[in-house]
């Protein structure tokens, strides 16, 4: 015996939220424990980062006053785990009590949706001005429920398989491309050298000193990225750009890392010679290194639901500490760090994420990569 399926109205307007908020505002579901009869959805580029469903019956000022706070504890976790200063939400209820009214609050819109087709509310209307359009369907009951299901399976596994293809490790070429030319310079130092000094030699080689690279030598601001001063510093470097590189190259592709890897050494060599002295010779690829860095996370903050955990935990405390050791200790370039930090941000701007960035944010990115650019040289050379 067949039995006919019966959908209740609320369950419908709930999926039918759902499937305007995924499949045409980009928005992507939050999964959240001990959540029950509510539905999230977050979208880190929209002017209102996260939605909020609420399906349950509210029936008085209490309840109300309960999920209000449940609302600002949830959110405070998100914001941690997003590195988000601020994060403005819509909360949708779909039933609430006659007598039950919906605060204002500063960040957070508020509103009763029984029947999309009624929406009133003139903020939701100013922020989503087609959820009214959008959200109107030919198809009624048990063939709405399959259309929308339909539409929602489909689009969550298109971006299933973008987001997978990002985070997909490819072959590290450039990286290891440029660990080999760093050692083969390093061994022919050592064979083909005729300094009288190993300074000499660096010198030699191409290293960044700020009285030949003012006076027209200026190959050495890119030269120096890959000559290192003694076996202890290209074994660190090689080994943080090891485990580093293969993460951006993966994320930008390798022409785009290739660019942004000498960007940034090119940037940390001109604010060495900004500030370095007259004959102090300075060399590696810790400036670039830095400027991987930089890039990581500027990469993590628009994939910060994926990396946040992994920026507070891993990357913004790697950086810190190893500035905080080049300004404490001697016969460290922390110039060349901070200028190659700076310049790997800018440069990972103008390159742009893949799947988030828009044209006008990697003009923007050119527009700052390239005044940054026009800076440093100032400082370098005329200042």
């Amino acid at each position: 015996m067949q039995k006919e399926i019966q959908l209740n109205n609320n369950d419908l307007l709930v999926m039918n939220l759902v499937h305007y908020f995924i499949t045409e505002k980009d928005y992507n579901p939050v999964i959240l424990h001990g959540v029950n009869d509510e539905i999230w959805l977050e979208n880190m580029d929209s002017d209102y980062k996260l939605v909020r469903i609420v399906s349950h019956y509210i029936h008085n000022e209490e309840q109300l006053s309960f999920d209000r706070f449940k609302l600002q504890r949830i959110l405070s976790n998100l914001k941690k785990k997003t590195l988000s200063l601020s994060m403005n939400v819509i909360s949708i209820y779909t039933s609430l009590g006659e007598d039950v009214v919906l605060p204002e609050e500063d960040g957070v819109i508020s509103v009763l949706i029984r029947n999309v087709s009624e929406i009133q509310n003139g903020k939701l209307l100013e922020v989503f001005p087609d959820i009214v359009e959008k959200t109107k369907h030919d198809e009624k009951g048990i063939d709405l429920f399959v259309k929308i299901s339909d539409d929602i399976n489909k689009e969550s596994y298109e971006k299933s398989k973008r987001v997978e293809k990002i985070f997909s490790q490819k072959s590290p070429l450039i990286t290891y491309l440029i660990i080999a030319i760093c050692i083969i310079l390093f061994i022919s130092m050592y064979i083909f050298g005729k300094g009288s000094t190993y300074v000499k030699t660096l010198i030699d080689f191409g290293g960044n000193v700020a009285y030949y690279t003012k006076h027209g030598e200026y190959y050495r601001l890119f030269t120096s990225i890959f000559l290192h001063a003694g076996i202890v510093h290209l074994v660190c470097n090689m080994y943080s750009l090891y485990v580093i590189g293969p993460q951006v190259e993966s994320f930008y592709g390798k022409l785009k890392y290739l660019f942004i890897f000498l960007f940034s050494g090119i940037s940390g060599s001109l604010l060495s010679v900004a500030f370095a002295s007259k004959y102090a010779v300075s060399v590696g690829a810790s400036g670039a290194i830095f400027g991987l860095l930089g890039s990581i996370c500027y990469f993590g903050y628009h994939y910060r639901v994926y990396l946040g955990n992994a920026l507070k935990s891993q990357i913004i405390p790697i950086i810190l500490l190893n500035l905080f050791i080049g300004f404490t200790f001697s016969g460290i370039d922390n110039f060349a760090h901070i200028g190659g930090l700076v310049g790997g941000v800018f440069a990972s701007m103008a390159m742009g994420v893949p799947d988030k960035s828009k044209k006008s944010d990697k003009a923007n990115g050119c527009i700052l990569m390239l005044i940054y650019l026009v800076f440093l040289i100032y400082l370098a050379f005329f200042h």
